[in-house]
């Protein structure tokens, strides 16, 4: 049964990387750096501030920074415990892949699915009744982790992984942001 879903993981990794083109690499390694992301987080933290306010955006800005840490922590955990090669480091895949990029870390499972889903997952959460349409967040995750399967990081179970945790990690940061936030911003 595990092997069929690695196959089926392998399979579908080899389809979703044979779509690149040298065309868009460039794009993809840009779109898989955080720092290119930073502008769109200032603007979202820009307006995150001007509905709650500058001490509840830094009181926020304190529990996505444990979130980020946590998911980061559990994710080299798991790496170091499955120790699975990356796409780009498996010798039965290296002649049959695009391989844009190259990571000696291991594969399972993805921290930036991991982390970009806790994220998204945790403001959504906490701000979906302020923000209309908040719900467009979570683009972020799927076009931030697809640039591991493009370029030749990631499988998509690795993905998959990540999002599981980062959504379950996600909330349960939520929970503990919802049951302490009265304390210090009642009403």
């Amino acid at each position: 049964m595990l092997e069929k879903i690695q196959e089926l993981d392998t399979n579908l990794f080899v389809y979703l990387n044979g779509l690149g083109s040298e065309t868009y690499d460039k794009l993809w390694l840009i779109i898989t750096q955080q720092l290119y992301w930073t502008p769109l987080f200032l603007l979202m933290f820009y307006l995150i501030y001007k509905k709650i306010g500058g001490k509840q955006t830094l009181y926020l800005l304190l529990f996505i920074a444990v979130l980020i840490a946590f998911t980061d922590q559990t994710c080299n955990l798991f790496k170091h415990t499955f120790e699975r090669l990356r796409p780009c480091n498996n010798p039965e895949l290296k002649s049959i892949i695009r391989i844009v990029q190259v990571r000696q870390s291991y594969s399972f499972f993805s921290g930036h699915a991991a982390n970009t889903m806790a994220v998204a997952t945790f403001l959504f959460l906490v701000l979906k009744s302020r923000f209309k349409y908040l719900g467009f967040i979570f683009l972020w995750p799927l076009i931030f982790a697809y640039s591991r399967i493009y370029l030749g990081l990631h499988y998509p179970g690795d993905i998959l992984a990540g999002y599981f945790f980062g959504a379950l990690f996600g909330s349960l940061i939520y929970l503990v942001y919802r049951k302490l936030k009265p304390q210090y911003f009642p009403g």
